[in-house]
């Protein structure tokens, strides 16, 4: 294909020699002469192990050059990558108007340059944009009126995934390719495009191509900060935290996984929430700080608080909660967040039903039990023995477990309101009157 790429930064000068020496003919623009002429003396504008060599073996292959003319550079390209910056502004947003800039550019030189011979040309970004930026910038930018004859234009997003100081080792062995596109041609060029990957590429909406960035850097940065506070706290007690850290990250079933990163309801039970706190009162006694682990609890209860509110908006006054553990398939209800909700709910004057396929309160003992009465005193009352008495007469309903029989009764109601907090009830609870996800 040939290709032309926008911004001749770490991210496009990484992009257009890897590109390059997988086959395709690529074309760097740059306002920058400095880079335009680096890349021509087959040299790189940027410093990067290993982009070098690509850089110098492409440019003496015939396959990358770089110009500031965008029409020279347009002439029968079939692709374009968007790669230039997207600072923050003052107040922290993202300054989008190299972006802007560049599709204006794009599109204009469109008007003096030839086509390619399929008519079609893919715009794809790849900066790192905030979501609806496609649709209320790009997408816009090449309505059919504004294209000169000859040019159709479908448009994507393609986030990059590399890291200074192995971009290019990153460009050949990404953690996932992501296309967020509508048009299939526009997904055919970005299967061509980055074929020689030999990996699967995960075809999104837009709006999730471009959250996903963002999404994986603030989990870095989150990382990052708690691996600095365990270190923190645990320097204070003589402990060598690189060794606690070492072996955390043996752990790829419940700490390197999936398992806990799912968007849903707030976390409970016997053991989160009490070594939260007791992390923090190590700290004080120690005289350390630790925000990012404390602002967890403060992030939990406004998660609780949200969906209590979202509830007395709608006016209803009956409620079914469908499911009250912590989580499923326990009768554990040490500071559960379906217990808490159910509290404030009762607190607030509402008439509620509750339904757990587990939670037996004749079987409750010991602390669980307690916990249980200082929350819900008239418990007999709430608790109620199926799904279907929950649910009768409820005009809103909490989900938060996917039990069969929970959902062929709620598939059977007609409640106004249905509050997904589990997330993995089914596309055919997802489709049902009222549905909406707590988070989704």
């Amino acid at each position: 294909m040939k290709v032309v790429i926008f911004g001749l930064g770490y991210v496009g000068t990484v992009t257009a020699a890897g590109l390059a020496s997988r086959g395709h003919d690529v074309v760097g623009v740059d306002v920058d002469e400095g880079k335009v002429a680096a890349i021509n003396a087959g040299t790189s504008p940027v410093i990067e192990p290993g982009v070098d060599r690509l850089v110098v073996d492409a440019v003496d292959a015939g396959r990358l050059r770089a110009t500031a003319d965008v029409v020279a550079a347009m002439d029968g390209a079939d692709l374009s990558l968007v790669c230039v910056g997207t600072p923050s502004r003052p107040r922290g947003d993202s300054n989008l108007t190299f972006i802007a800039r560049a599709l204006t550019d794009l599109r204009e030189a469109m008007t003096e340059a030839a086509p390619p011979s399929s008519g079609f040309h893919s715009v794809v970004i790849r900066s790192t944009v905030p979501p609806g930026t496609g649709a209320s910038i790009v997408e816009p930018a090449f309505a059919a009126e504004l294209l000169p004859e000859g040019w159709s234009v479908g448009t994507a997003m393609c986030p990059e995934f590399l890291r200074e100081g192995c971009g290019v080792e990153d460009f050949f062995a990404p953690p996932f390719v992501v296309v967020g596109a509508s048009d299939p041609r526009t997904r055919e060029s970005c299967e061509e495009l980055f074929g020689f990957l030999g990996m699967p590429l995960h075809h999104v909406d837009v709006g999730t191509a471009e959250s996903l960035k963002y999404a994986c850097n603030a989990f870095h940065a989150v990382k990052v900060t708690f691996a600095n506070e365990m270190g923190r706290i645990f320097s204070q007690y003589g402990v060598d935290s690189r060794t606690v850290m070492e072996l955390f990250c043996e752990d790829h079933k419940l700490n390197i996984s999936s398992s806990y990163l799912r968007p849903g309801f707030a976390f409970g039970g016997s053991c989160l929430p009490k070594d939260v706190r007791a992390l923090q009162s190590m700290a004080r006694v120690v005289g350390v700080d630790l925000p990012l682990v404390s602002s967890t609890l403060t992030s939990n209860e406004l998660t609780v608080r949200s969906l209590v509110d979202r509830v007395l908006e709608t006016g209803h006054r009956r409620v079914a909660i469908l499911g009250l553990s912590f989580k499923m398939n326990t009768d554990d209800l040490r500071e559960s967040p379906n217990l808490e909700i159910a509290e404030r709910f009762v607190g607030k004057g509402l008439d509620v039903r509750i339904y757990d396929p587990v939670v037996d309160p004749a079987k409750l003992v010991g602390a669980n039990l307690r916990h249980f009465e200082s929350k819900l005193a008239h418990v007999n009352r709430l608790l109620v023995d199926s799904p279907e008495l929950a649910l009768e007469g409820a005009e809103v309903v909490i989900v938060a477990t996917s039990d069969p029989a929970c959902l062929a009764a709620l598939r059977s109601a007609r409640p106004t309101v249905v509050l997904d907090i589990n997330g993995r009830l089914g596309e055919d609870v997802e489709h049902i009157a009222g549905y909406q996800g707590v988070s989704w």
